[in-house]
């Protein structure tokens, strides 16, 4: 089976969200470009990480190109598009930055089903496997704008435990700095 590759080069939107409740949320991206839209989903760490690598890739794009120039977007706080169809599951994360279009550019490999070991990074020029790529190209502008919804969303969940460091349920949290006892 040939795998299929998803490329957005500047979608009107690239966005993050998520579906369900504190605790049983699912993380989706989303890329769309007039009627055609992608909903990946993926984990809260793999979203924390993406978000905190665009922003490390912004700031070495300023220092090392100071002639590019970066603007404010407007906050996105819209809620995600609908229908929510997940077109895969987000295995490995790759990012490379473009130097002469000046566009950061995100790959999202799905999961190998198949397989016991997930590949440890994609190369963004060899597009010849077999899972699903969705490729995203967006500005520096549009990474950041991307970045601060993800901080909001991934924060937005269960707050953790000041002990641990685990999330903290509604019913309480059995703390193992605490020998168990409910916190």
């Amino acid at each position: 089976m040939s795998s299929q590759i998803f490329l957005f080069e500047q979608p009107e939107r690239f966005t993050v969200g998520t579906v369900g409740q504190p605790g049983e949320r699912t993380f989706f991206i989303q890329a769309q470009s007039g009627s055609r839209l992608i909903s990946v989903s993926l984990e809260k760490t793999q979203v924390q990480a993406l978000a905190d690598r665009l922003l490390y890739t912004i700031r070495d794009i300023k220092q090392n190109n100071p002639s590019l120039s970066f603007s404010r977007l407007v906050k996105d706080d819209a809620p995600l598009s609908t229908p929510i169809e997940e077109e895969f599951r987000v295995g490995v994360i790759g990012l490379a930055f473009d130097a002469e279009q000046g566009l950061i550019q995100v790959d999202f490999q799905a999961i190998n089903e198949g397989s016991d070991q997930e590949p440890e990074f994609i190369d963004v020029d060899d597009l010849t496997g077999d899972q699903d790529i969705l490729r995203v190209l967006i500005t520096p502008s549009e990474a950041d704008r991307f970045s601060k919804r993800a901080f909001i969303v991934v924060g937005a969940g269960r707050q953790p435990c000041p002990f641990c460091g685990g999330p903290i349920d509604l019913r309480g949290h059995l703390c193992p700095r605490s020998n168990g006892y409910r916190r």
